[in-house]
C-alpha cells in the first residue's frame, strides 16, 4: 500500500492559498499570492529536496494540477534549478477531477474521478502519493482518513484570509513529529507521521466547586 503524504506552504493563520505567485490563483479576491517566496533559503531548499528525496507521484486536485501542468513542462530543465522540473516531468500525475473536464496532456498524467479512485490507487504497489496545493482534495483526504503523513512549511505572515489547510470535518488523528527545522527567514518546517488516536487527559479538581458545577449546567444549556 502507498503511504499519502500532505505537503503544504501554509500561513500562521493557516492559509495555502498561491504561494507562488500573483497569477497562481487570485480567486476571492486574494491579493497576496507568492507570498512564499521572499521567505525561500538554503534550509527551505534543502526541506523540499528532503520531501521529494524519495520515489513519490503527484496527487493533485484539478485547479492545482492546471497550474503545474501550465509551468513546470515549460520550465528549463537545464537551469542550475531545473531538477524539481526534470522530476515532476518524469514521473506520474494524478489528476483528480469530479467533472473530468481536464487536460490531462501532461506527459504521464492520469485522471481520477472520485476520492474512490484515490482509495483504490492508495491501497495498490508503488511510490508514495505526495500532494501540493489542492485545497478541497486534501479537504478531502483528511476527512476519509486517507493521510499518513503530513510535511508543512509555516511561514511567519498572517494573510487574513484564503483557503486553508484545514477545516471542520477531518477525522481525528495523533501525528508523531519526525523531523523539524526552522529557516534563516523563519520558516517553521515540520514533518509528521500518522500516530493513532487522540489521547486526552482531565485537569479537573478531585471535588468540582459550586461555581465550577453552574459553569458546567451553563455550558450545557447553551449547547
Amino acid at each position: 500500500m502507498r503511504k499519502i503524504i500532505v505537503g503544504a506552504m501554509i500561513s500562521l493563520d493557516g492559509v495555502m492559498q498561491a504561494p507562488g505567485g500573483p497569477t497562481e490563483d487570485p480567486t476571492h479576491g486574494f491579493k497576496f499570492g507568492g507570498w512564499v517566496m521572499p521567505l525561500f533559503d538554503q534550509e527551505f531548499g534543502e526541506e523540499l529536496d528532503r520531501l521529494f528525496g524519495n520515489p513519490f507521484d503527484l496527487l493533485l486536485g484539478r485547479k492545482t494540477y492546471e497550474i503545474f501542468a501550465a509551468y513546470w513542462p515549460y520550465y528549463d530543465e537545464n537551469a542550475p534549478d531545473g531538477g524539481i522540473a526534470k522530476q515532476f516531468n518524469r514521473i506520474k500525475k494524478y489528476a483528480v477531477s469530479r467533472s473530468g473536464e481536464v487536460d490531462t496532456g501532461w506527459q504521464y498524467s492520469v485522471l481520477l474521478r472520485d476520492i474512490a479512485d484515490v482509495k483504490r490507487l492508495r491501497e495498490e504497489d508503488g511510490p508514495d502519493l505526495v500532494t501540493q496545493g489542492s485545497t478541497e482534495l486534501v479537504h478531502a483526504l483528511l476527512a476519509n482518513d486517507l493521510v499518513d503523513a503530513m510535511s508543512i512549511f509555516t511561514a511567519p505572515v498572517v494573510l487574513g484570509g484564503g483557503k486553508k489547510l484545514f477545516t471542520d470535518g477531518s477525522a481525528p488523528h495523533s501525528y508523531k513529529l519526525t523531523r523539524s527545522r526552522v529557516s534563516s527567514t523563519g520558516m517553521m518546517i515540520a514533518h509528521y507521521e500518522r500516530a493513532g488516536d487522540i489521547k486526552t487527559h482531565g485537569a479537573e479538581l478531585d471535588s468540582p466547586s459550586d461555581r465550577e458545577r453552574k459553569r458546567q449546567e451553563r455550558m450545557k444549556r447553551e449547547g
